[in-house]
């Protein structure tokens, strides 16, 4: 019932805010007062937001630290890591591939004749080099990764941590209680922070549409209908997989995977929907120590939305500049996203970032970008929903594999933590 209410609470709060930004945008004839009045609505998005990012790298510390710890060897770790990693580059590449042979079928960017002009994107592309992959994985001080929120230097930290603690569980046993007591608060504050979901998609509904009214929708209509066909075809493929290694019970998965979904879409934030995701992965159920070490895996390296945009918007923009392309350069281009997209973790406008380094690469115009920045809020929704897909699969897969789709103590005080 719980889940149930919550669930409609967040679509009435994405259909009021539509109604309530579509009213401000056609009331207010001044642009730089539409903008003033959605950042006076934005708020409340923006608290909450900040709210879930406070809570994201203790969540991630204490609860892959607890899940590590508890495993019986550092062989379990690697075994496990390897699984997941195994099943993130099968998922990436077809992601990838699905995305490329979508975007050549429907040609969204053909007859667009767009032409080379060089204009500032505020982009920067030199953010994704082999440099600066390197420092987005290897923390130089974990207190820094906490404090920039790096997801991905708070795993390399908490593997380690966790590993040690595992190697030495005697000593370890006072740190590993302390650790396991932080992420039961951790999670009894996540709660809390939850029950503002349905305000903040409002809030962010509201003045996204108050910015830019409902004629952004049908200026880029095409591209964004496409795309978003595209990632229906992803989500039936992920459903289907899910069906076929699960059976029946996928439908349970699906249930519980709806707030979430809903969430990330309405906020087009991931990290919004990783608290929720952990507690509802539990109710599958899918044991902590698991969970709390493949899912934030999954949010550095399985972005199966942010892949498939990468390869549709690249190609996207090359058609609407009317360069042509050989399959083998867009083969090129799709391994080169494969690399380049794992290292985005914690990069501010991470698949524009991506999107302008691959341009670049292959001399295609990088104010192409352009093109795309007006309504990338509106596709971030679709992605953000479809790495919660992704993740979401990814950790049950990598659970059964491991014999783990069981409710186990920690499970069972985690749901318990999670309801305030």
């Amino acid at each position: 019932m719980k889940t149930n209410r919550m669930t409609l609470l967040i679509l009435v709060a994405m259909l009021l805010g539509i109604a309530v930004g579509g009213a401000v945008h056609a009331g207010i004839d001044d642009p730089m007062m539409r903008k003033t009045v959605a950042g006076y609505i934005a708020i409340g998005s923006t608290i909450f937001l900040r709210l879930i990012k406070m809570i994201i790298a203790p969540l991630v510390f204490s609860t892959l630290t607890v899940g590590i710890g508890h495993m019986s060897d550092a062989a379990a770790v690697g075994r496990v890591g390897g699984k997941a990693m195994l099943w993130f580059v099968l998922a990436s590449l077809f992601s990838l591939s699905l995305g490329l042979v979508l975007v050549n079928l429907f040609g969204p960017g053909v007859g667009m004749h767009k032409i080379n002009v060089m204009a500032s994107t505020n982009i920067n592309p030199a953010a994704i080099t082999l440099d600066g992959f390197v420092k987005h994985i290897v923390p130089d001080s974990v207190f820094r990764a906490m404090t920039d929120n790096e997801i991905l230097q708070i795993v390399v930290f908490s593997v380690f941590f966790g590993v040690a603690c595992a190697s030495m569980p005697e000593r370890s046993r006072v740190v590993m209680e302390w650790t396991e007591g932080l992420s039961h608060v951790i999670l009894r504050v996540t709660g809390y922070v939850m029950l503002l979901a349905p305000l903040a998609v409002f809030c962010a509904m509201a003045a996204t549409v108050a910015t830019n009214g409902f004629g952004i929708l049908i200026n880029y209509g095409k591209f964004m209908g496409e795309f978003y066909i595209a990632l229906a075809m992803l989500w039936l493929s992920l459903v289907g997989v899910a069906f076929l290694i699960f059976g029946n019970s996928a439908r349970r998965l699906l249930k519980l995977m709806r707030e979430p979904f809903l969430l990330a879409f309405s906020t087009a934030s991931s990290e919004a929907a990783y608290p929720l995701m952990l507690e509802q992965l539990s109710k599958f159920p899918v044991a902590r120590k698991i969970s709390s070490f493949v899912l934030p895996l999954g949010y550095s390296f399985n972005l199966d939305g942010t892949m498939m945009y990468c390869t549709f918007a690249s190609i996207f923009i090359a058609q609407a500049y009317d360069i042509p392309l050989s399959w083998g350069t867009q083969i090129g281009m799709l391994l080169t996203l494969m690399l380049t997209s794992k290292g985005v973790a914690g990069v501010p406008r991470a698949s524009l970032v991506v999107i302008a380094a691959t341009l670049n690469q292959f001399n295609l115009p990088e104010e192409g970008v352009l093109l795309i920045i007006g309504v990338d809020t509106f596709l971030d929704m679709g992605r953000s929903a479809t790495n919660v897909i992704g993740n979401s699969l990814a950790t049950t897969v990598v659970a059964k594999w491991e014999g783990m789709l069981v409710a186990d103590r920690e499970t069972e005080e985690m749901i318990q933590e999670l309801e305030p």
